[in-house]
């Protein structure tokens, strides 16, 4: 123990006699760590850290598939679900839960919750009680059964001041009384920011078979894998496709708990920032280890002075790598102090309309502490080994002449390549931060077809008895426009289950009159219920044809404006106007007509465009009236100055109506592109910071080779080299390097344009604007880093050089 006192002791006086150096590696390392805990502390959060569920390993989901439509993520209906329910198969337990938006009114302005219908079996499958009551009987979870009501934590302290009493109160709920039968743990807001929960039964008790709108967890049986579990439900779904045509085409899938809140996109969006910050930590340990290699090149007379006198090559070895776990413990500190300020701007950096799922928590924890601590240690060996073995290997006889005045062709190939292998992994984190930026301006700057200038959006929800009679949502829904259309500064006003790049809408199989279909492999498009004057109020313009009246709206008339996307793929080359289509998701639809044609436009989300718009039908509002609805009003001025007013009319026009989501439309639009934003910035920080390593690099490097060789290129000068030719050789040695690495890199590069090629958005994975520009900066970056010493060395005074000797 003494021994390694010591060696601290020495290892820190060697670190004190070099301040400089010290402090550039300890940085170097603090910015390598600092990005690599910041991004490992999201892979701890959405892939590593446990969901508090009882066995969630156990606990699986279960979803419908269709092949030919690529959907692999659909619900059950609820008579599946029933099916499965009576022969649970593989399952020891089955629980289904659906999106509810609840309406909380009585003694406040009403409010709206995100909420769930779920199974009385829910919670107790995942193993979660509350703190205080009950869980819903098996009574209340009937068709009829009593209203009842869970409260999440955050609900129960914000509406109810943390009552203990609460249990018990009826409140009304989606204008139905309900009674408060308990309360939620602290922190718990299952499936993600759900406030509050309501049996199931009461509510998809009339649910036809093709509506699959019911998301099933399920607990497997003991000794059952999830691969026998999803053969079962194959074989179960194979079944009902025999017994019920409707659900012909359609396949089932199990996936694990984590797959299953934990999309494919996401992982693999978070996994790729983990290796583009490995990269980052990589060139930092380059750039050490070429420290290193010059410190102790250095050294070279006192380490072989040291061997000469009795010192084992072990003992060496360790006392420098001892002095590069130092500094990289010293580099890890202050790597946790920069993550820190890293997780504060990504959580600052989501919108508050995209909150993060109450699993997700972002957070310096023992998991990435202990991640930290594994890195530096990691990173201390990685960076001091090769310089270690390097000089205190070869002929100790050579050693002592040489003394710190040379340096040994295999360090010169170490060195030159460590900077090569910096050169290529920038090029590689460049190359992916070019093309996400060019992903955000073309975002940016893409034509959405609407007029997102001077354009309010809002939502209402419509819930309970009083719209629950056909028309009497459409009738509400028509009264609040027409006041709306009636506030001074108001140019037109449009509603829909639907708000432009905010989501909404549906979709399912259709029949296109003239080309019947094979049952199960219809086509698919989206669709929206609009009132009439939903188009102008987005200022999306008709290509052809016409909208439908007041009066048809009203009556209901089957008739549609579709967009240019649903032209292409179905009638190409001829005039759709008159043509007809019906919608499939229940029986006995009518045939509906097509009036007219408007341009694509971004109705879902810029997402789409990159795959292309999909075919879209635009029917009038009461052929799907839902209690959430959305409102899109046209203004003459600033959109804002009408959100009282507008409030203010929809209370009038009923008292009992939440209004929430109240947003300009430029709002809407920064929440819908916040994720290319987002990833924009993340790349382009690492890739600067990648940059800066590498240009520092290669001025190291060179720097020093400029100091080995001052007595050569003292030489050199005496016998006649003029200065440009010493300049030329400086820089020429520094552009090769740079030359090999951007070569190397390049393959890595397209391998990662293959992994983000999902996320980008209207650039192409192999754009060759991309890859040139980043060559070319990065080329700029070697040439000016390897002038810098270059004109250093011009300035050699030969005489000096060679009496230096």
């Amino acid at each position: 123990m003494n021994t390694l006192f010591q060696e601290i002791r020495y290892a820190l006086r060697m670190l004190g006699k070099s301040p400089g150096l010290t402090l550039a590696a300890i940085a170097c390392i603090g910015l390598g760590i600092g990005s690599t805990t910041t991004i490992f502390s999201t892979v701890n959060a959405i892939l590593l850290r446990p969901f508090g569920f009882t066995d969630p390993d156990r606990i699986v989901a279960v979803h419908t598939t269709q092949t030919l439509n690529d959907i692999d993520d659909n619900g059950l209906s609820y008579p599946v679900y029933r099916e499965l329910m009576e022969n649970k198969g593989p399952f020891a337990d089955i629980a289904a839960f659906t999106g509810r938006s609840l309406t909380l009114t009585g003694g406040e302005e009403p409010e709206r919750v995100f909420g769930l219908e779920v199974s009385a079996r829910l919670f107790p499958l995942l193993g979660v009680q509350p703190i205080l009551g009950r869980q819903f009987t098996a009574e209340e979870d009937r068709p009829g059964g009593p209203g009842a009501i869970l409260l999440s934590h955050t609900l129960w302290m914000r509406r109810f001041n943390g009552d203990p009493n609460v249990v018990g109160r009826s409140i009304v709920v989606n204008n139905r009384s309900s009674t408060i039968v308990g309360v939620m743990p602290a922190g718990f807001e299952f499936i993600a920011d759900n406030l509050a929960w309501i049996p199931l039964a009461p509510f998809e008790k009339d649910k036809t078979r093709p509506e699959r709108n019911l998301a099933i967890y399920a607990r497997l049986r003991p000794g059952i894998t999830e691969d026998q579990a999803r053969a079962e439900m194959q074989t179960f779904a194979a079944r009902l496709a025999k017994e019920h045509p409707e659900e012909q085409g359609w396949g089932a899938d199990v996936r694990t708990l984590r797959r299953e809140l934990v999309g494919k996109g996401m992982r693999q969006m978070v996994l790729t920032l983990m290796g583009m910050v490995l990269f980052v930590l990589l060139i930092a340990c380059s750039n050490v280890a070429n420290l290193f290699l010059a410190r102790v090149g250095e050294r070279g007379r006192e380490l072989a002075l040291r061997t000469a006198l009795g010192s084992g090559r072990g003992r060496l070895v360790r006392q420098v790598l001892l002095e590069g776990l130092l500094v990289a413990c010293a580099g890890g500190l202050l790597g946790v102090g920069l993550a820190y300020l890293g997780i504060r701007w990504i959580i600052l950096s989501i919108p508050a309309a995209h909150a993060l799922p109450y699993w997700i928590r972002f957070t310096i924890d023992g998991r990435v502490l202990a991640f930290t601590a594994a890195a530096s240690i990691a990173t201390g060996i990685l960076f001091a080994l090769a310089p270690a073995l390097s000089a205190t290997g070869g002929d100790l006889q050579a050693r002592l002449k040489a003394g710190g005045r040379g340096e040994a062709g295999s360090r010169g190939r170490l060195r030159n390549g460590l900077i090569v292998a910096e050169i290529a992994l920038a090029l590689v984190l460049l190359i992916g931060a070019a093309l996400m930026v060019r992903t955000f301006l073309a975002v940016r700057n893409a034509d959405t077809g609407i007029g997102i200038e001077r354009m309010l959006t809002l939502r209402i929800y419509l819930p309970g008895a009083p719209y629950e009679a056909p028309g009497a949502k459409a009738r509400r829904v028509e009264e609040i426009a027409r006041r709306l259309e009636a506030l001074p500064g108001v140019e037109a006003v449009g509603a829909s289950n639907l708000i432009p790049l905010g989501g909404g809408g549906g979709g399912g199989p259709v029949e296109i009159d003239g080309k019947p279909a094979e049952r199960g492999h219809e086509p698919r498009i989206f669709w929206a219920a609009v009132t009439d004057h939903f188009l102008a109020a987005s200022s999306v313009a008709l290509a052809s044809g016409r909208t439908f009246t007041t009066a048809e709206e009203t009556a209901k008339a089957p008739l549609a404006v579709v967009n240019q996307a649903f032209v292409r793929k179905h009638w190409p080359n001829l005039d759709p106007l008159g043509r007809r289509f019906r919608l499939l998701e229940e029986e006995g639809q009518p045939w509906i007509t097509v009036i007219g044609v408007v341009p694509d436009f971004a109705y879902d989300g810029l997402g789409q465009q990159n795959e292309g718009i999909l075919p879209a039908a635009f029917l009038p509002y009461p052929w799907m009236e839902t209690p959430n609805t959305g409102f899109s009003i046209r203004t003459r001025n600033d959109p804002a100055s009408v959100a009282a007013a507008a409030r203010r009319e929809i209370h009038a026009a009923d008292p009992g109506l939440p209004v929430f989501d109240v947003l300009s439309m430029r709002e809407v639009w920064r929440s819908a592109t916040w994720e290319q934003r987002f990833f924009g910035a993340m790349f382009s920080v690492f890739a600067g910071i990648a940059l800066i390593l590498a240009g520092i690099g290669i001025y190291g490097v060179l720097s020093h080779l400029v100091g080995l060789r001052r007595r050569e290129i003292g030489v050199r000068v005496a016998l006649g080299a003029r200065r440009a030719q010493v300049l030329r050789m400086v820089v020429r040695q520094g552009f090769q390097l740079a030359l090999l690495g951007l070569v190397i890199g390049v393959p890595a590069a397209l391998g990662l344009t293959r992994v983000l090629s999902r996320f980008l958005w209207g650039v192409a994975p192999y754009d060759p604007v991309s890859f040139a520009s980043i060559a070319a900066l990065l080329g700029s970056v070697a040439l000016f880093a390897s002038y810098l010493p270059a004109t250093r060395a011009t300035r050699v005074d030969p005489i000096e050089a060679l009496r230096s000797e």
